[in-house]
């Protein structure tokens, strides 16, 4: 083997190994943690701040490594095949160069650099931010000339669509964010109620007529004390000859504040009442309560009557869950008796008990009381029964013309 052979397997281990450069740098520029990289930034790394500066004009960055990556993998097949013919056969060294360069390539290339960079995407491109950046320097006039060609067949073949990622899509990328560790079970539940947030409104988690706390106007003093105290609330509304007509509300610590044990009548701690539509999004009422410094709104219906009262406590549990206080006595919706068998609140949300029990279905009713209601077709008594899909179901507790309470057994 000569001098010129020798010089030929040099170059052609070159072009390899540049060729496995590219690769891997067009794979770690597209695997990479933006949020991690702007983090890094954000604490004053400088080369997280060059990979940033990089990834702005990526149509820039991907034109370089394509012609970088174009160039090595042309040259290193051009040499192979003058190799392959001065030192094996002139008559197969251009079949053997084209197989021994594919398989080189493959292997050395492309799939192993890929692999390993798109595991470690973040420190490949932070290793590799000033060597491509150079190559950009470099390739300045091929990346304009390219340029050109794309702006024409963008204008050619523009789609007239925007793409953008949707709700289903956003909840995909939670769940397998979950699934890899990335996020615990409570910081994915409070994600999905943000995303979800926008879509919910009033008649959604507002508190219906019936379960409405209130007193009416003239009322004494220890009879609103007495309110306070059994209620746990800190602010009720106040009617005058019935509930459709709500006139304000009375805070619990003005009342014992200025007019409990005191001569102040109750009319200064009144506050006017706030309404609402029941159709009003969530989002849109969280903040018209902020900007007008209110913890209660009234949801009227149609004909002007009350249908519900909603809190500012209501629309902080769609985000975070819960909310129990020290007033408050804890009711477990649903609760396993055994055998298959679960008693449930009436006031329980429809959809947690379609999720619970895996059932689907569609009802313009937002409780299971109302659900009951609606597959009886009459007001709910003890002792009803009816069943639906796998479920066998029975009232067991009503109130107020509706039901209470069911019990639930799941047939197999």
């Amino acid at each position: 083997m000569d001098n010129d052979s020798i010089l030929q397997i040099f170059i052609m281990l070159i072009c390899v190994v540049f060729s496995a450069y590219f690769s891997a740098t067009e794979t770690a520029f597209t695997s990479l943690n933006r949020v991690a990289i702007k983090t890094m930034a954000k604490n004053n790394n400088k080369k997280a701040e060059k990979v940033l500066k990089l990834t702005e004009n990526y149509d820039k960055l991907l034109t370089t490594i394509l012609v970088g990556n174009n160039i090595v993998n042309i040259a290193l097949s051009a040499i192979a095949t003058v190799f392959f013919i001065n030192n094996v056969s002139k008559n197969l060294g251009a079949t053997l160069s084209t197989i021994v360069v594919t398989v080189i390539v493959l292997i050395f290339g492309e799939i192993t650099p890929k692999s390993i960079a798109k595991e470690n995407a973040e420190r490949f491109a932070l290793s590799v931010c000033s060597s491509i950046k150079f190559f950009c320097v470099v390739f300045t006039p091929l990346c304009l000339f390219f340029g050109i060609f794309k702006k024409v067949a963008t204008k050619i073949f523009k789609s007239k669509s925007i793409k953008s990622a949707t709700e289903n899509e956003i909840l995909t990328l939670v769940d397998e964010a979950q699934s890899q560790g990335e996020f615990g079970e409570n910081e994915s539940d409070l994600i999905r109620s943000a995303i979800e947030f926008n879509e919910i409104v009033v008649e959604d988690i507002f508190t219906p007529r019936v379960d409405v706390v209130a007193v009416e106007y003239g009322a004494s003093n220890s009879e609103i004390a007495k309110i306070f105290s059994e209620s746990g609330f800190s602010r009720i509304p106040v009617f005058k000859e019935n509930i459709d007509n709500i006139i304000g509300t009375i805070n619990e610590k003005d009342f014992y504040k200025t007019v409990y044990n005191h001569s102040t009548p109750i009319d200064e701690i009144i506050n006017e009442p706030f309404f609402i539509p029941a159709s009003m999004k969530i989002t849109e009422l969280m903040q018209t309560l902020q900007k007008n410094k209110r913890h209660f709104a009234v949801i009227t219906d149609e004909y002007g009557g009350t249908k519900g009262i909603v809190t500012l406590e209501d629309i902080l549990e769609e985000l975070v869950g819960e909310i129990w206080d020290e007033h408050d006595k804890v009711i477990k919706e649903i609760e396993s008796l055994g055998n298959n068998t679960y008693s449930v609140t009436g006031s329980l949300d429809f959809e947690e008990f379609c999720e619970f029990f895996k059932i689907k279905t569609e009802t313009e009713m937002n409780s299971v009381g109302g659900f009951v209601m609606e597959r009886l077709s009459k007001v709910p008594e003890k002792g009803d029964k009816f069943t639906f899909e796998n479920l066998s179901i029975t009232v067991t507790q009503t109130h107020e013309k509706r039901a209470e309470k069911i019990v639930v057994k799941v047939e197999k």
